[in-house]
């Protein structure tokens, strides 16, 4: 069950409507603000989506919904939040004009959590003048509504209490949080996948491949091994009965040898962008992006369902989680009938006495207290 009551989110584009269809979908009301005259019709096509997604997870039905509301300004939305996301675009001088708004406005105990990419949390918090303790990144991966892990970062100036707290909340709404051990740009997954994009648009450009043929590589490959194992577990199977230590001797001196352009950066000029953008065209057969989406969602739901049958029934990896995160939702969709079916039989019995179930009690979010004693090193 999820521990927070009320959350905001600060910027509904692709990310930050992903948030607002995760929380819903677990029956939190959710305030939203974002400037875009667009913002109410790009969530509510995330949101066909993501119910579309969840009704295949849970084909008994889904829990209630939380309750949308548009909000008309930042302090609007984030008043009664006991969290807050922040999904806003990559811009340093945006994020701290957004943040201090929130930290102006937001309950002193709310958990601030930012889906930036690549901004370091302490780069960001400098703009919060009142609880700049409270800000975590949340760093999550599309479709958020799916899939589940978020990188949890803190900063300089952020308390130990907050991440404990921010790994509760996000672990509330299903979601698999990993803190990064040491405060960086870009995190660890989003470093990994520039690593393979930079080397991909080399492919591309230097006539190695096509966008479409270099997926393939992917998908028909180690890309169904990484659903499953990841990249070091993958690695150590491939080292046969002596494990790591072997794959790392046999495989360790290639790292020497010119395989990569990694560390050289294509220039983005007109001809790369058109030879890429071109390719992914006819990749995409005339589909559209809402139709891709579709695609994509079915998959993910497939994959993570299967991997939940394994391991003897308890599921593996992903699977695993989603195995307990789909029971969590349809305990909460069993709820509301039960209170509704007790509330009918109330009312046959006896009509001027009938009354609703009584609503259950929310569970407070934890709330964030300074250290009594603070070391000369903040934990970052």
């Amino acid at each position: 069950m999820s521990i927070i009551n009320k959350a905001a989110a600060i910027g509904g584009g692709v990310i930050g409507a992903g948030w607002v269809a995760r929380l819903l979908l677990n029956g939190i009301d959710v305030s939203i603000f974002d400037p875009d005259p667009e913002a109410s019709r790009k969530v509510s096509e995330v949101m066909k989506g993501a119910r579309r997604a969840y009704k295949q997870m849970l084909p008994g039905g889904l829990p209630k919904e939380g309750k949308l509301t548009f909000a008309k300004t930042i302090a609007e939305a984030v008043a009664d939040a006991d969290f807050i996301q922040e999904s806003v675009p990559e811009r340093l001088d945006l994020k701290h004009r957004v943040l201090a708004e929130i930290d102006a406005h937001a309950p002193a105990n709310a958990i601030v959590g930012s889906s930036t990419s690549g901004i370091k949390p302490t780069d960001m918090q400098v703009a919060m003048k009142k609880h700049p303790e409270r800000l975590v990144v949340g760093h999550p991966f599309n479709p958020v509504y799916l899939l589940p892990l978020v990188e949890i970062v803190g900063g300089e100036q952020t308390f130990p209490e907050a991440i404990e707290v921010a790994k509760e909340l996000y672990a509330s709404i299903g979601m698999k949080p990993v803190v990064v051990r040491k405060e960086i740009e870009a995190f660890v997954g989003d470093r990994l996948l520039e690593a393979a994009w930079r080397e991909a648009l080399w492919l591309v450009k230097d006539g190695i491949c096509t966008v479409e043929e270099l997926d393939d590589i992917m998908r028909y490959s180690f890309g169904l091994r990484w659903a499953q194992m990841g990249m070091f577990q993958v690695y150590r199977v491939a080292g046969g009965e002596a494990g790591m230590r072997h794959f790392m001797a046999q495989f360790g001196p290639c790292l020497k040898w010119p395989w990569t352009k990694l560390m050289d950066v294509p220039e983005f000029n007109d001809e790369l962008v058109d030879l890429i953008a071109t390719q992914s065209d006819e990749q995409a057969h005339g589909l559209s992006i809402r139709e891709l989406e579709r695609i994509r969602d079915d998959n993910l739901v497939a994959i993570m369902d299967a991997l939940s049958k394994q391991n003897k029934g308890k599921g593996w990896g992903a699977g695993a989680l989603h195995k307990d995160y789909t029971k969590q939702l349809a305990k909460l969709a069993a709820k509301p009938a039960a209170k509704a079916a007790d509330k009918a039989k109330a009312v046959k019995s006896a009509k001027k006495a009938a009354k609703p179930a009584k609503a259950e009690k929310p569970v407070k979010a934890v709330k964030i207290e300074k250290p009594k004693k603070k070391s000369g090193k903040k934990k970052g």
